[in-house]
């Protein structure tokens, strides 16, 4: 699909990955459209600004007339009205990760973010550690760096891409992330998750071996020597260069907390220090994606020093403890919670550095993990930190909430309706509050009518 242009029409556009990708064949010189079933904020808004026309829901009509290519999302499947459309007659399509590795990636040096956890965070703080370091890199990242404004541009030699496990599509079984062949790999974490692609955690940590098989010898692996899943996948061969990096461990690249909410950070590598960085961050699970930022960056030719400078100025991304509102001492936060361990550490990382406050949580079991159960026992004590939380149980949610809320000791609550929820949050919030709201979804844009609602 290079060099002349083309009309791109994308199913699943909203996605994360799959609305980035937009962005780039639009950069590219493309024609795109795209159609997906829910069109939310912030991805809608930036196809939008893009230049990138959307369609709700997947009516055949949309594929009239003919697109040259059809980029098909990993959430569709077969009997899908547009999927169906595009079968019966016989119009070219592709996946979003094998069309990105053919015509971004080839020929750059790669750098692929993986983990359960911290991807999108870490790739960000890659992302502007080379944009400080005038690498001018390209970048396609599961969320948006406020940095930049978009989730992602191309670049020339560097590129910068949030590789995700997850299945590639219908027809394509196989993680995204084979299709990238990185040079260099940030392993930042591995838990079990997508229960509705994988049966076990052994099956995750073979995707994981595979993706080491295609990291050339001379590539770097940067793994996170603190998590002992990461090892056993190792364990089962490991053909690049391979260094680790640790929360105040003796590993290749250190990180220890200067302060104790994570807001103040010493850097080290093989012993020595090489800075210290005060920023807006906070939180022990910050601390780590920073000194794998870091590490993947020094390998990338970045000079460390300049790296740990560099995230003084790192922005956030949005939606990943994104502060929403801020007046009359009520601070609203947006976050892209989906795991028990995410939800744990953010939480934490709250309370360290508002120890005084209470902490307010909304929160929407919505990826397929969740909503079957898998982190029933989990979603508990994950939720530890909080002195009140509201369980949204939306439909699909086959399990008891009230039993996933019991560790609370009664200060979880389940509901069932948004503006019900909503409501009872307006009667409980305070000064000095705290507020989160946690969701992977739009959540029936609950964040802003709360804040709307307190404005």
């Amino acid at each position: 699909m290079k060099g002349k242009a083309h009309h791109i029409h994308i199913l699943g556009a909203c996605g994360t990955f799959m609305g980035g990708l937009a962005v780039l064949a639009r950069q590219a010189g493309h024609q795109v459209s795209g159609s997906d079933q829910h069109t939310y904020p912030p991805m809608s808004t930036e196809l939008a600004a893009a230049g990138i026309e959307l369609s709700e829901g997947y009516d055949p009509a949309q594929l009239q007339p003919h697109p040259d290519l059809v980029i098909i999302g990993n959430a569709l499947s077969r009997g899908n009205p547009a999927i169906e459309y595009v079968l019966n007659h016989g119009l070219e399509f592709t996946s979003g990760p094998r069309w990105l590795g053919e015509n971004c990636l080839r020929g750059k040096t790669v750098i692929a973010v993986t983990g359960t956890h911290g991807k999108t965070t870490t790739a960000s703080m890659l992302a502007w550690i080379l944009e400080q370091s005038g690498m001018s890199p390209g970048f396609l990242i599961g969320g948006i760096p406020t940095n930049f404004g978009s989730s992602a541009r191309d670049g020339e030699k560097v590129f910068v891409v949030e590789a995700d496990e997850y299945d590639t599509a219908f027809f394509d079984k196989r993680a995204k992330f084979v299709h990238y062949r990185p040079q260099i790999a940030v392993l930042n974490n591995l838990e079990y998750d997508h229960a509705d692609i994988y049966d076990d955690l052994a099956a995750i940590k073979t995707q994981f071996h595979h993706l080491i098989r295609t990291i050339p010898g001379k590539g770097v692996i940067i793994s996170n020597a603190a998590d002992q899943n990461l090892e056993s996948v190792l364990e089962r061969g490991c053909w690049s260069r391979l260094e680790r990096f640790e929360l105040e461990g003796d590993a290749d690249w250190g990180v220890t907390l200067e302060r104790p909410d994570g807001s103040e950070l010493a850097f080290s590598r093989a012993g020595v220090e090489i800075g210290t960085l005060i920023w807006q961050l906070s939180g022990r699970h910050n601390a780590m994606n920073a000194c794998a930022a870091i590490a993947a960056a020094a390998a990338a030719g970045a000079d460390p020093a300049e790296a740990v400078r560099a995230l003084a100025s790192f922005a956030g991304v949005k939606r990943r403890l994104e502060l929403i509102h801020d007046e009359k001492d009520i601070k609203v936060y947006d976050d892209f919670a989906h795991h028990p361990t995410a939800i744990r550490l953010t939480l934490e990382g709250l309370r360290r550095k508002h120890s005084s406050a209470r902490l307010l949580v909304a929160l929407e079991p919505r990826s397929n993990t969740m909503k079957a159960g898998v982190h029933i026992h989990e979603l508990g004590p994950a939720l530890a930190a909080a002195d009140r939380v509201w369980l949204f149980a939306s439909e699909g949610i086959n399990w008891d909430p009230h039993e996933a809320l019991a560790p609370l000791q009664g200060r979880g609550r389940v509901v069932t309706k948004i503006s019900e929820m909503l409501q009872q949050m307006l009667d409980t919030i305070k000064p000095g509050d705290r507020v989160v709201f946690m969701s992977n979804g739009g959540f029936d844009a609950a964040p802003r009518r709360f804040c709307e609602a307190l404005a």
